[in-house]
């Protein structure tokens, strides 16, 4: 049974940080590309981070650019997302997400949501100003 669980959320004030930290079981992380979304209360589910498994290669939504870092331990099974100079707009519930490696991991797969065949239960992130 394959299961992702996120952990690392919390309250934290504006300018802090905090690292969100996904938890893989049941399934080849190694081989899986990995990506992060949020989805804020009364909105839509939104890209944050999204990291291939053959390079390495990352990207990032526009507004965590230069903010927000995607990293991933293949022999720990981890995905992580180091969240720096945190705005009260980045409160939202954040779930991570794995894509097969049958799909190609690119700009274009890496944000769109139908990509993710697999999602953790999500933890929030509140930012207070």
């Amino acid at each position: 049974q394959v299961q992702l669980a996120e952990f690392g959320g919390g309250m934290v004030q504006a300018g802090g940080s905090l690292r969100l930290s996904c938890a893989a079981s049941g399934l080849m992380f190694s081989v899986y590309g990995m990506g992060w979304f949020r989805q804020a209360p009364g909105k839509g589910r939104e890209f944050v981070a999204g990291i291939s498994w053959k390079r390495g290669t990352v990207y990032y939504g526009d507004s965590v650019k230069g903010r927000f870092t995607i990293s991933r331990d293949n022999a720990k099974n981890t995905g992580y997302l180091q969240m720096n100079n945190l705005e009260p707009e980045d409160t939202a519930v954040y779930s991570c997400a794995v894509v097969p490696p049958r799909i190609d991991y690119t700009t274009h797969s890496a944000s769109d949501e139908g990509s993710y065949t697999y999602w953790g239960q999500g933890t929030q992130v509140t930012v207070s100003s």
